[in-house]
């Protein structure tokens, strides 16, 4: 029998997260005089949906015009030029064992375009990929990767998320699916906040996550 594979895309399928996150830490310094650093940033921005997004910076108190957001998402197709494939994570892609989807805090829009870019639409149609703006509440709420998981046909227990933010860590946790840590592009603040959260495999490099999850499969097929 077969497993599934739930992946993030940013941070994960490619170096994405930090590129939005600069981003918009960008226009927040030059509009609104936020001086943040990345770790910052990161805290407020990393891992979810534009709508979390400007949910938590409203929490602090910042009234974000919409040309924000409109300007933030044109700088993203543009920085967009420079996303490539995580290395290796191809060769996870044509494992036989098993079903894969994607499940991202991005929207639908946006993640197309990031897999086209990637090239991984030749692995992931449009039944195969899940988004932030499919389910009321986004990553840390586990709402997402209980779709996935049921719109794939997989149980939890036959089901493993791979995850680079805290975030998404927390809602596989939630969602009750082990979870790796693929902190390869990670900042070292970032990974120590990732590790405190105690996942169930952490890994900075695809061959290696490609060993947990043929082990995963092995134990529990």
């Amino acid at each position: 029998m077969k497993k599934l594979i739930i992946w993030d895309f940013d941070g994960v399928i490619a170096d994405t997260e930090k590129l939005w996150v600069e981003n918009r830490l960008y226009f927040l310094r030059r509009d609104y005089g936020i001086d943040w650093d990345f770790n910052q940033a990161y805290k407020y921005l990393g891992g979810i949906s534009e709508r979390d997004k400007n949910r938590n910076l409203k929490n602090l108190g910042l009234e974000i015009k919409d040309n924000f957001w409109i300007d933030a998402n044109n700088r993203d197709y543009e920085t967009l030029e420079q996303v490539v494939l995580t290395p290796d994570i191809d060769k996870i892609f044509e494992l036989k064992e098993f079903e894969q989807c994607i499940a991202t805090g991005g929207i639908l829009e946006r993640t197309m375009r990031k897999i086209k870019q990637t090239k991984v639409d030749k692995y992931f149609d449009m039944k195969h990929i899940f988004t932030a703006d499919m389910v009321a509440h986004g990553k840390p709420e586990p709402d997402l990767f209980l779709l996935a998981a049921e719109k794939m046909g997989y149980n939890h227990e036959n089901a493993i998320v791979v995850e680079d933010s805290t975030v998404g860590v927390m809602a596989a946790q939630r969602a009750g699916i082990k979870v790796i840590a693929f902190v390869k592009y990670n900042t070292p603040e970032v990974k120590v906040m990732v590790e405190d959260l105690h996942p169930d495999f952490m890994v900075d490099d695809m061959r290696e996550t490609k060993k947990i999850l043929l082990d995963f499969y092995h134990d529990f097929a």
